[in-house]
């Protein structure tokens, strides 16, 4: 039968992965939230909803990923923001509906555990939670002999968040004349990252070290810019002002996003030029010569989150996120749809 061969010969590091599990500990620990029982390391992570503040509570679940933005995270080998990232993507889809964000998971595999690099992964997503004020309460870290090329790994992530079921934002007060408030992006967040590829790295040629004198940083610096988080901003603007609906603009840009919370009766008139475009898209259309219609349908093109209210509170929800450091734009309104009309239009 030859020699006896342990999970290590294969590559699976158990007591380095026990280690690691400790590590995460300490930096859950960071992310306190009343409701959260327990640490991680148990079979599932545990959670007490305290429903007193709430009628008929709603239970708004999402997961997500960061997608080939990781690329750009290994040919940077800087890996503490992309756990942002993680989180905003799945923390946006909830906040979106007026729910609050309670806790996070998340699934980090690596072919072998580099418990340093993990580290930093894991920081990020901490950092994540910190900022959208939910807890991480559990996850699964995989190693995968095998699977991935050296230093890759891949990250995917799960939240669950609660609202109350008369407070449900899903559209359904939208109504004609209502304004739509775009409000900034950090950049191009997590989508589209496959064509970015495509034009900087096989087109253009550069490397994430590439001085670009538009963006005035290092590429890679700009690319990897982590996805806002608009959880406090958001949920803010819900408890004080009338928000109609709330579209988070992630793959498929504002086109596709926003018809996901419009009536059928209704369409979009979203107006160009009326918000701050960040250079790296200029750069991008540019360097790519993507046409305008592809750009709409890939990139947030500087609008990460669009909230659909009154036209008479349009000017009150501006100057509200303008306090809390968000740029914020009045990007189009709501009108009458006609027959079999496009949902959105750009004039």
């Amino acid at each position: 039968m030859g020699d006896s061969l342990t999970y290590a010969d294969a590559g699976v590091d158990i007591k380095k992965a026990n280690k690691f599990v400790n590590t995460i500990k300490k930096l859950a620990k960071t992310t306190p939230r009343s409701g959260v029982m327990g640490e991680i390391g148990g079979f599932g992570g545990l959670f007490s909803l305290n429903l007193s503040n709430y009628n008929n509570p709603v239970l708004v679940s999402s997961t997500d990923g960061v997608g080939t933005k990781l690329k750009i995270a290994f040919k940077m080998d800087k890996h503490d923001t992309i756990g942002i990232d993680l989180v905003a993507m799945c923390v946006n889809d909830i906040v979106v509906q007026g729910a609050k964000p309670l806790f996070f998971l998340d699934y980090l595999a690596m072919g072998c555990l580099d418990d340093v690099k993990a580290a930093k992964i894991i920081e990020g997503i901490v950092d994540g939670c910190i900022q959208a004020n939910c807890a991480l309460i559990g996850g699964e870290t995989a190693e995968m002999p095998g699977m991935y090329g050296g230093g890759e790994y891949d990250l995917s992530g799960f939240s669950v968040g609660i609202v109350d079921n008369d407070k449900i934002i899903d559209g359904s007060e939208i109504r004609n004349g209502n304004k739509l408030i775009g409000i900034a992006s950090s950049g191009i967040h997590s989508n589209g990252f496959s064509l970015v590829r495509k034009i900087c790295f096989d087109k253009c040629k550069y490397d994430v070290d590439s001085i670009i004198p538009d963006l005035k940083q290092p590429l890679g610096e700009v690319l990897l810019t982590p996805t806002r988080i608009y959880c406090y901003s958001v949920l803010s603007l819900v408890r004080d002002l009338p928000i109609h609906g709330l579209a988070h603009i992630t793959g498929g840009g504002i086109d596709e996003n926003i018809i996901r919370i419009i009536p059928q009766a209704c369409k979009v008139i979203v107006e160009k030029n009326s918000w701050e475009i960040p250079p790296v898209f200029h750069f991008l259309q540019k360097a790519g010569s993507v046409s305008d219609f592809e750009m709409h349908r890939t990139f947030n093109n500087g609008i990460g989150m669009i909230a659909v209210v009154p036209e008479e509170s349009a000017q009150d929800v501006i100057d509200r996120l303008g306090a809390m450091d968000e740029k914020a734009f009045i990007i189009g309104e709501i009108a009458s749809r006609e027959g079999s009309e496009e949902q959105v239009q750009w004039v």
